[in-house]
This record gives structure tokens, sequence and C-alpha cells, in this order.
């Protein structure tokens, strides 16, 4: 029988991970977009032969696209990224649809009733078109400011600035069918529930 599939997304900061953790107690499989795209950009030989290509050598920390020891020049690519929004386009290009497919494949190794994908991009690369719902985690603003701030270490100005360059929380709203609202008052647990038990219902 296949899976129903679920669509975790929200913007930085709202609390995605929490949602994920939660489902996981509950034995639901997630699928975590960006530690996969992370391994599959060292360990895919199309991915770092492309990669090379378009950034050089210098992407990877050590020279030849053969060598799979190596890591990714995350500095290098930032800088590349945030040179051009085309830049942005062009290696998305090449990583989403790997990831993708990956996603696919993976599915297919779940004995699950229910299994997740977890993406802070989620409708931007593409996943809304592989899964059945999609659950939108929601947060203040100056909340999700607050834990990105912790979290990575990084100054206000900084995480407004990934904020800005992510799609709205409005359009991501629109765009869903479930919303869980992450604000450190209410419980997130039962709104998960909530979630679980509709889907089970269809």
């Amino acid at each position: 029988m296949t899976p129903i599939k679920l669509g975790i997304t929200g913007g930085i900061g709202s609390g995605k991970s929490v949602v994920a953790r939660v489902l996981q107690t509950m034995d639901i499989p997630v699928f975590d977009c960006d530690v996969e795209s992370k391994r599959l950009c060292v360990v895919h030989p199309d991915i770092r032969q492309q990669l090379i290509a378009l950034v050089g050598e210098d992407v990877y920390l050590s020279s030849g696209s053969e060598c799979f020891n190596s890591q990714l020049n995350k500095p290098l690519l930032a800088q590349y990224l945030f040179a051009s929004a085309l830049h942005v386009q062009q290696v998305n290009s090449i990583i989403h649809p790997v990831v993708k497919d990956y996603f696919k494949k993976w599915i297919e190794e779940q004995k699950a009733f229910i299994v997740a994908v977890e993406s802070a991009i989620l409708f931007e690369a593409g996943f809304d078109d592989v899964v059945d719902s999609v659950v939108m985690v929601l947060a203040p603003l100056e909340v999700r400011i607050e834990r990105a701030m912790q979290r990575d270490g990084a100054s206000r100005s900084a995480i407004e600035e990934r904020i800005r360059q992510q799609m709205s929380d409005e359009e991501k709203r629109i765009r869903s069918q479930f919303i869980v609202l992450n604000d450190g008052k209410c419980s997130v647990i039962p709104q998960v529930l909530d979630i679980i038990r509709t889907l089970s219902q269809k």
C-alpha cells in the first residue's frame, strides 16, 4: 500500500524540526531534505561534476571529482549563491531533482502508513507535487528571529536577510493544507495528533 506523504515546511526558526520529532515519536519516518541534500552533494557523482563545472574545483575542499571523502566548501558555495539570484537557480536545478528522486526511492523502502518530508523550501524545490498534504509550521516573526539567532549564532541582520530570501509565510499558508502554530505557548503535540487523525480518516 502506498503511504500517505506529508510535507513539513515553514520559515527559518519556525520549528519544523519540532514537528518532525513529534512525528518520529509516533513511528512516522521523516525524510530531512537539508540533511540529505548535504550528503548527496558530497557522494552523488552528477551533483559533484556539475557543481565543479559551475563553481570550480574549489567548491570541494579536496581536489578531484571522484574524491568522495572530501567536504563541500560551504563558504565558497554561499559566496557564489549570494552573488546572484541566477546562481541560486543554477545550483538548485542541480541539487533539487536528485534529492526529489532520492525521496521517491526512500518512500518505496518505508513500511509506514504515513511518511513525511521536512524542507524549508518545499514549495520552491517542487516537493509539493510529490506529497499528498503540506503542514506549514508557523511562529511569530520575532520568535523566529530569536530562535534562529540562538541556534545558528548569527546576527539579527543575517537572519532577517535569510528570511527575506525565503517564500513569505502568507504564500506558504495559502498553499498548505494544515497549520501548526509553534509560538512557544501552544502545545505542538495535540496539533500534530489532530493532523494525523484527519489523514488517517481519509
